[in-house]
């Protein structure tokens, strides 16, 4: 059993104390915050995602906020992803690169006004990235990173769950949309989003005092949908092909190589960072690619921490990202990155530890 040192680099969230009470069992880190990953019985959280709803504290998917006249302006600068056309209320989900075109992120951008963003991060330092185009540009922007932090209800009762509190308006909203609303006094932001595939949407809490009372509106009013706590679920995010920044992808991943290629427009103006790097890598095509794989073990296979090194016929074409045992496939399933010489019904072999696992490759999703 580890414990956890507290520090002045590693915040809770203001639903820390609700997870606490909820029983939860385990904290990864992001965006130097801590996000619960586990509440005792990973099959019952996957199963309630799948069949009821899952209240999630997910306040480290950070704003990182754009405000002033050329907050558009900058928002664009930093996503290859053309954003001319977005209006208040609306959310776009943007791959941000860097000058050679490798992804540094990958947030929903908000757009609450037309002087006025957000960016909801993935984790990594954004805030400092954004701040520093900002400055050498010397647009007028300030960047900062305001008080608000996201709750998400995720699975097919989520819907009921968010109407019975914020009313039936919500039903209407698109994916990616959104409404500013007050519940109960409590400010927030209400988007049809979240990490998963199942439906959902996520609470954008804009009072960080008032954590616990808004999870206890909504864990109150999920009763009746026998609402319980989770976090993003590892094993239907991969059953489901959703890529995890920083999991998925290195220090030289652009975004053609995680299926994220269609969320890049090529035509958007040159001063777009990364966009000449991600227009000569669309010409060339990318290095590699990537693919599910589902291995032959019958058994859960546990890789470890870091990717496992993939080989076909002895030589290393690629890596396996992530691999988890899928409990409706009832297989150890994951994402190869490999090489684009690698191919659907292709067999390879992992290196996961002091053995070699063999699979098959597969398209994604895997369901």
């Amino acid at each position: 059993m580890f414990g956890i040192t507290p520090s002045a680099r590693l915040r809770p969230s203001p639903f820390f104390e609700a997870t606490l009470a909820e029983g939860v069992t385990a904290f990864t880190t992001y965006n130097h915050m801590l996000m619960p990953t586990a509440f005792g019985d990973p099959e019952t959280e996957y199963w309630r995602l799948l069949k009821g709803v899952s209240q999630w504290d997910v306040a480290v998917e950070r704003q990182v906020q754009l405000k002033g006249p050329d907050a558009g302006r900058l928002a664009q600068i930093l996503a290859p992803r053309d954003l001319s056309g977005q209006q208040v209320g609306q959310g776009k989900y943007v791959p941000l690169c860097n000058h050679e075109g490798v992804l540094i992120n990958d947030p929903i951008c908000l757009k609450l006004a037309d002087d006025l963003y957000w960016l909801s991060i993935a984790d990594s330092n954004i805030w400092f990235w954004a701040g520093s185009i900002a400055a050498e540009r010397k647009l007028r922007v300030e960047v900062s990173e305001p008080d608000v932090s996201p709750m998400a209800l995720q699975g097919p009762k989520a819907e009921d769950v968010v109407a019975n509190v914020c009313g039936d308006w919500v039903r209407s909203l698109k994916y990616f949309w959104f409404r500013e609303a007050s519940i109960e006094g409590i400010p927030v932001v209400v988007q049809r989003s979240g990490w998963s595939k199942q439906g959902g949407f996520e609470i954008y809490l804009r009072d960080g005092t008032q954590g616990t009372r808004l999870w206890t509106i909504f864990k109150e009013a999920g009763r009746a949908y026998d609402i319980g706590p989770g976090g993003p679920n590892w094993c239907e995010r991969v059953e489901s092909g959703l890529v995890s920044y920083g999991g998925d992808t290195d220090t030289t991943t652009n975004p053609f190589e995680v299926r994220m290629g269609k969320y890049v427009n090529l035509d958007v103006p040159d001063d777009t960072i990364g966009i000449a790097a991600l227009r000569r890598i669309a010409a060339e095509g990318p290095r590699r690619h990537t693919l599910g794989i589902v291995l032959d073990a019958g058994g859960p296979v546990r890789p470890g921490f870091l990717w496992n090194p993939l080989y076909r016929d002895g030589r290393k074409v690629g890596d396996l990202t992530n691999c988890i045992f899928s409990y409706r496939l009832h297989k150890n399933i994951g994402f190869a990155l490999v090489s684009r010489e690698c191919k659907v019904g292709d067999r390879l072999e992992a290196r996961i530890g002091g053995s070699m696992q063999a699979g098959t490759l597969t398209e994604l999703p895997f369901i």
